[in-house]
């Protein structure tokens, strides 16, 4: 399963999504966890410590990596240098599985260490000095999107991605990528204005959207986040004092935490593994194939220099049963 967490800055969608992996590494579920935010702060809130988080390999830097390993045979691809972050899998191509080891992994992930067992974390990779007036921070992201284009994943298994705050997915088409989108808003007017934002434009998509309130006092936050986003408002997380350990560096173990926390970290797994009966394939491939030719006009052929629309492969289908297949050599 691919779940999104979404918001805007400062809502604590990277520490809800870290208490999310935290919860399927308990029940030692099989998690990649993705920092697709340039404002790395998961590693941290998954427990490593600053000179541990400074180490995790940029997967913005392992591109030429990413490209070359995704290309496999893909005849319809004709170099690396001519894959942009939107370019579909296709007959030929090398796909990712969760539980698998291959060269993307071990270049760009590494496990940490959780209640139950390791997960899988990968990050973007910071925004720097050198990027300055040379590049742009969605080039890093498109990695994220670029691996998650290739992923073939069944129930039981899950990418859990720390997105990026606010609305940047939209440009590329990220946001379709998900079988579950949790937005995380605050009980406040600018709380729940990026869930107005993501409403509408998933609108036409078929997104699986759900909001998960934070920082919720009482029955009157609660009812303020009902008021504005109705049906939408899955579950609510108040104050933790587990948290606030964790955040100065020093968690208990995770089954301390608070027992209400615990609930709610339930009904967001029900709820993510509930979403796979409304998976279409198809549909999934189609909104790839959309926003690639969509972005291949845009800017991807002046940049490449070549007719990226010829890379899509109107055979091919992603789904679960590429799992089983063989990878081209």
């Amino acid at each position: 399963m691919k779940i999104a967490f979404v918001g805007k800055g400062g809502s604590g969608k990277t520490t809800l999504s870290s208490l999310f992996i935290r919860h399927l590494a308990a029940d030692r579920a099989p998690v990649v966890a993705v920092d697709a935010d340039i404002n790395q702060h998961l590693g941290a809130a998954l427990g490593l410590d600053e000179e541990e988080t400074f180490a995790l390999p940029a997967m913005g830097a392992q591109l030429p990596l990413i490209k070359n390993y995704l290309r496999g045979s893909n005849p319809r691809i004709t170099s690396a240098e001519t894959m942009i972050k939107t370019t579909p899998p296709g007959e030929g191509s090398r796909l990712l599985r969760i539980a698998e080891d291959n060269p993307v992994y071990d270049a760009c992930a590494r496990p940490v260490e959780l209640d139950g067992g390791p997960v899988r974390l990968m990050v973007t990779g910071p925004f720097t000095e050198s990027d300055l007036g040379v590049a742009c921070y969605h080039s890093k992201v498109g990695a994220v999107e670029l691996c998650l284009n290739h992923l073939v994943d069944g129930p039981g298994e899950y990418v859990v991605v720390d997105m990026t705050a606010g609305s940047d997915s939209f440009a590329s088409g990220m946001f379709t990528r998900f079988d579950m989108t949790f937005l995380v808003a605050e009980p406040t007017r600018k709380g729940v204005s990026v869930y107005r934002q993501y409403k509408e434009y998933a609108r036409d998509f078929g997104v699986c959207l759900k909001v998960v309130g934070n920082k919720v006092q009482g029955q009157d936050d609660v009812d303020f986040l009902r008021d504005e986003v109705g049906e939408d408002l899955l579950v609510t997380f108040g104050h933790s004092d587990w948290v606030r350990a964790m955040e100065k560096g020093r968690p208990p173990r995770f089954g301390l935490l608070e027992e209400h926390n615990h609930r709610a970290l339930r009904t967001l797994r029900e709820t993510a593994d509930g979403s796979y009966e409304l998976r279409d394939w198809q549909r999934y491939t189609r909104q790839m194939v959309h926003f690639h030719l969509k972005n291949a006009e845009s800017w991807g052929n002046a940049k490449t220099g070549a007719d990226l629309a010829a890379q899509v492969d109107p055979s091919f289908v992603l789904d679960e049963s590429w799992a089983s297949t063989p990878q081209p050599a």
